[in-house]
């Protein structure tokens, strides 16, 4: 269920391992996101269809329907076409970024992503919620 006031943006956060959903989710949280959770493609896609998130955060590798296939169905689909994806992925080979753009990803980031890098990805593609500006700011050393 997604969290928060109505007016913030809202992340729909994909992927098959818990730690990685809660970890990203409790940092959006943080910067002024509204979070909801799907752990495989399928669920992401009822997901999408019934909350019409304004980004969805999709990990590329997962079982039942992988992120790769559940891009091709949403982009498919009049009702979630224009939802954008931000692809996750632990793969950095040669083509494997035009490839998830090929399926219908917006933008796609190599995992371990600091979560200040996300932040910003995300709000290059959707702008930032009211405060998400300052919490987002790389940590001082």
């Amino acid at each position: 269920m997604p969290t928060k006031n109505r007016n913030e943006p809202l992340v729909l956060v994909v992927d098959d391992f818990a730690d990685a959903r809660e970890m990203y989710g409790e940092y959006l949280k943080f910067c002024g996101f509204r979070v909801a959770e799907a752990q495989n493609g399928v669920e992401a896609i009822d997901k999408a269809k019934r909350l019409k998130p304004d980004l969805i955060l999709m990990d590329l590798s997962m079982p039942v329907v992988d992120g790769w296939e559940a891009t091709r169905r949403l982009k498919a689909d009049a009702s979630t076409k224009g939802i954008p994806v931000v692809a996750l992925t632990g793969h950095a080979m040669a083509g494997h970024s035009e490839s998830a753009k090929s399926a219908g990803c917006d933008v796609v980031i190599t995992k371990p992503c600091l979560p200040h890098d996300l932040i910003k990805e995300i709000k290059k593609v959707i702008g930032a919620p009211a405060g998400a500006a300052a919490k987002a700011k790389r940590p001082s050393a």
